[in-house]
């Protein structure tokens, strides 16, 4: 039985997806929206729908192989993806939308990575990075999902932490909202040929506190409760 294979290549991106009409925009306008957004499960599951949608569109950057499938009656000439990739989440915020993306890529291993930021008196932070908890990742492709890309630091951080355990053939960041600011940190912060950002929007501005502006505020305090930072 012969097999064909099919290969959609893709180079260093950013693939904003709220651009286009489509539910997508739906889901993240009911994340920003500040009545809505109060309820925590629906918070939850709005970021795991866009997890969903994001893993769909990513999907079609997969090598795929044809492959015959019987059924009843007969026999069906396929293309199923050939990759299982490996999904990377930054604890705590980032795991609803991990979800989502695991949702669809079904038969994924994942990775977690600890890192957070951690606050001077004067108000400003670092980016403190406990633990990464990952699988190897050589050659294979990576989905690294963080709600915010903010000003990058956490992303960069993870990523870095992550490449300690192999140099994957392709590294996708998603996130809900990113920054022009945050984009062009990850550009600096890697020399990869394939690596891609995929975002709901792209917002112009953050605050003094490193917050995106408009944004939709804290999205670990949001889909699990406040923090106590003490």
């Amino acid at each position: 039985m012969a097999f064909t294979y099919f290969c959609v290549k893709v180079a260093t991106m950013v693939r904003e997806l709220g651009k286009h009409n489509s539910l997508f925009n739906l889901f993240l306008s009911e994340l920003r929206d500040q009545e809505i957004q109060q309820d925590s499960l629906r918070f939850r599951r709005n970021l795991e729908r866009l997890g969903e949608i994001f893993a769909y569109e990513i999907s079609k950057t997969f090598t795929y192989k044809e492959k015959e499938v019987v059924t009843p009656l007969g026999t069906s000439k396929m293309n199923l993806p050939v990759e299982i990739p490996v999904i990377a989440t930054i604890l705590r915020a980032g795991l609803p939308l991990h979800q989502g993306l695991l949702n669809f890529f079904d038969r994924a291993d994942s990775a977690f990575v600890s890192a957070y930021r951690k606050y001077r008196k004067n108000g400003k932070f670092i980016i403190k990075l406990d633990h990464v908890s990952s699988p190897g990742i050589e050659d294979r492709i990576l989905i690294v999902s963080d709600p915010m890309l903010a000003t990058g630091g956490s992303v960069i951080a993870s990523v870095k932490g992550l490449l300690e355990k192999g140099k994957p053939k392709h590294i996708h960041i998603v996130c809900a909202l990113a920054t022009k600011e945050g984009i062009n940190a990850v550009k600096r912060n890697f020399s990869l040929k394939n690596l891609s950002i995929w975002t709901g929007a792209i917002d112009d501005e953050l605050t003094a506190q490193a917050y995106i502006v408009p944004g939709l505020g804290d999205a670990g305090d949001l889909a699990f409760g406040k923090k106590n930072d003490k």
